[in-house]
């Protein structure tokens, strides 16, 4: 067991709510320890719904491959809760965490906060102590009330791709959800923005930005044979597909391109084409090619894991679903998939179904919001997907799928980053 574990359970009593947005009670504690969010390197401040994660891998690969050293706060994670604080490039050890935690946990004195509140103030006081060259900054839920947004001035501010997603926090409609994600602009600071497929989201963002003078950076990125173009005012390059599969991570690289004009860190093109092609970041179209799940399947399958959960995540593998069945239409695709009971598994399916030959669905083990394997197979068999039947678990939906095709086949396992992060722990 982590030395760590035992604070984090204690934590999670110390609110009687999982979610509760208000920036009061994280203002509170950071006064406690002396303000550390006054005392960061210069931040790079990242919301939006699909494509944080992606956003910040490409930046801190670019700015570690420039020499830079980078300390980067995600989540959630995906098997240990210390993948979400990175400290000058390597995840924060057992002993330093345990030793912060304990520390948050004496001067909050026992006041009501919540675990995501007290453990992103953990994150700022390493992040003070440490010395860094940039900090990287992804907001957990939202923007505005997010507990991240207590960085006055960041050096940059970005939102990647807007879609509907905690609509019971955020609002049922695209604008009030990139009203939410707005919050985090602020006066005087460039604004980095995705160019969003939604009118509503798009036009939320310019009047947000306007509205608080925060400057909209220009930039735009061009597939071309075999990579991409991307250009701003500072920076003209023709690159290569960066690393991250998935025709959508271009423009999330684009994103991180952008954030770059506005650093006061020098990061030039030989840099950038190295960051890029080594970026890493699992469980975005990540194929697993080894381990017990990936070694139970017969010779020729491909095994994939995906934690995408929302409209727009299955729009994004409906394109890459397509672009695998004009490679090799002889190869179905076969689902495994699971989903918290907060999402709508239809609007996930729904791009995706068409190129679906079969289905199998599991509860997200450990997770009491998780639907039931039952409800998300019918589900399936709601948005086309026939074959669709619920199993125990992830290995016995391989091993059902495995007797659906005759030939060598595509599993995708998708639906929940808690899946994914219980296919990495089970497949080692």
């Amino acid at each position: 067991m982590s030395l760590a574990d035992p604070v984090l359970d204690r934590l999670k009593g110390l609110h009687p709510k999982v979610i509760d947005l208000s920036l009061d009670r994280v203002h509170r504690l950071l006064a406690a320890l002396d303000h550390p969010e006054r005392r960061l390197p210069p931040v790079v401040h990242v919301a939006g719904t699909n494509g944080k994660g992606s956003t910040l891998a490409f930046l801190r690969a670019m700015l570690e491959a420039a020499g830079l050293r980078v300390h980067v706060y995600t989540s959630p994670h995906l098997v240990r809760f210390h993948e979400r604080i990175r400290l000058a490039g390597t995840l924060i050890d057992d002993d330093r965490l345990a030793t912060l935690l304990e520390e948050c946990e004496a001067a909050n004195g026992g006041g009501p906060i919540t675990f995501f509140e007290v453990t992103t103030v953990a994150a700022l006081l390493a992040f003070a102590r440490e010395p860094a060259d940039v900090v990287l900054l992804e907001t957990g839920l939202g923007g505005r009330l997010d507990a991240t947004n207590v960085v006055d001035r960041p050096a940059v501010t970005a939102i990647t791709r807007i879609s509907y997603d905690h609509r019971q926090f955020l609002g049922d409609t695209l604008e009030a959800i990139a009203g939410e994600k707005a919050g985090i602009f602020k006066a005087g600071v460039p604004a980095v923005i995705f160019p969003q497929p939604a009118e509503e989201a798009a036009r939320t963002l310019a009047v947000r930005a306007e509205g608080i003078g925060a400057p909209v950076h220009d930039w735009s990125v061009t597939p071309t044979d075999g990579g991409f173009r991307f250009e701003s005012a500072r920076r003209r390059i023709d690159l290569p597909l960066p690393g991250l599969a998935g025709s959508h991570q271009i423009v999330n690289a684009g994103v991180a391109l952008a954030c770059l004009d506005h650093l006061p860190v020098q990061v030039d093109d030989a840099a950038v084409r190295r960051g890029l092609a080594a970026v890493d970041w699992p469980a975005r179209l990540q194929r697993l090619t080894r381990g017990p799940l990936a070694d139970a399947l017969p010779a020729g399958w491909g095994l994939w894991l995906d934690g995408g959960h929302n409209d727009s995540a299955g729009e994004v593998l409906a394109v890459q679903a397509a672009r695998w069945a004009e490679e090799e239409p002889e190869r179905p695709l076969l689902l495994v998939y699971g989903m918290l009971a907060s999402k709508e598994p239809r609007e996930f399916l729904g791009p995706l179904a068409p190129f679906v030959t079969a289905a199998r669905t599991v509860a997200i083990p450990g997770e009491e919001a998780s639907l039931t394997a039952e409800d998300t197979a019918a589900a399936s068999r709601s948005c086309g997907i026939a074959d669709s039947a619920a199993a125990a678990d992830v290995a016995s939906a391989l091993e059902s799928l495995k007797g659906r095709v005759g030939g060598p086949a595509r599993v995708l396992i998708c639906g929940s980053l808690y899946l994914a992060g219980t296919v990495l722990a089970e497949n080692g």
